[in-house]
């Protein structure tokens, strides 16, 4: 016996489109949500010392790079030195907060390409703030 059937075979190919749609969706929901520049992808030199650092606890991050663009926060937020003073009083008060009154520790991540000068700018404007600043640095290599 044999069944006869309504449907037609097709010779045109899957649409895949909608495919392509949901890809580029998802695609950018990633893009948008992710780190966009982890500190692993900032070209920064730091100098070497002798002696090895101490481990981090809690801590607050400041980075300047060679180019003098200044970071802050595991965010890494771009901020001028106009800004940076209030930006980090208001990222210190919510670190309080968020850490039962406990001062953070600023990290102090800078390029030992930039200008003396502006590391000492960058420097006051640290102090006045935070009155824990650790500087990072490269421990030296044994010979």
């Amino acid at each position: 016996m044999k069944y006869k059937s309504n449907l037609k075979t097709s010779t045109s190919l899957i649409d895949l489109t909608p495919l392509v749609d949901v890809i580029f969706l998802m695609l950018i929901f990633f893009i948008v949500t992710s780190d966009i520049l982890p500190f692993k992808s900032l070209n920064i030199e730091s100098p070497q010392l002798e002696q090895d650092s101490a481990p981090l606890t809690t801590q607050l991050l400041l980075v300047m790079d060679a180019d003098q663009v200044i970071y802050l926060g595991s965010k890494k937020e771009i901020v001028d030195f106009e800004s940076l003073k209030d930006l980090l009083k208001h990222k210190i008060e919510a670190f309080k907060q968020d850490n039962r009154g406990q001062s953070p520790t600023l990290v102090l991540n800078v390029d030992r390409r930039v200008d003396y000068g502006l590391f000492l700018k960058l420097f006051s404007i640290a102090q006045e703030c935070c009155p824990r600043i650790r500087l990072v640095y490269q421990p030296l290599e044994p010979a």
